[in-house]
């Protein structure tokens, strides 16, 4: 199921990838106000988490389309580093934002289980076919 979607969205691939990656450099360089509490400590880092999870499947999901070879590690290290990169930005053009390392490792742990979700999903395909 997951596969068909994938395969569903291969034309969409590109767009997809350059949308969410400019809706999350805005969305993380502009100051937002009215972000909807999750009743945590942690908000903050829950989003972080989801939005890098998603953005490691879209760059992924270009990566199939375009055949690329280990698609899954190379999007892995795309993603944690435009992160990083996002991160430095926030305390260089911004001065209500600063590079938090904790920002960082939760955009990471949501690349870490994309990953981890991705190969489980090749394995089932590999199952599959078989």
């Amino acid at each position: 199921m997951i596969t068909k979607l994938f395969l569903a969205l291969k034309k969409w691939a590109l767009p997809l990838v350059i949308v969410y990656a400019l809706a999350l450099t805005i969305g993380s360089l502009i100051h937002l106000g009215n972000i909807p509490d999750l009743g945590s400590d942690f908000d903050d880092k829950i989003y972080h988490f989801v939005a890098y999870f998603i953005f490691t499947f879209l760059v992924y999901n270009y990566g199939v389309s375009k055949e690329i070879t280990n698609s899954i590690g190379k999007s892995a290290i795309l993603v944690i580093v435009y992160g990083i990169i996002i991160e430095v930005l926030q305390s260089i053009l911004t001065s209500y934002r600063t590079f938090d390392f904790y920002d960082a490792i939760a955009n990471a742990l949501g690349v870490i289980l994309a990953v981890v979700v991705l190969i489980y999903i090749d394995k089932l395909k590999l199952k599959i076919n078989e």
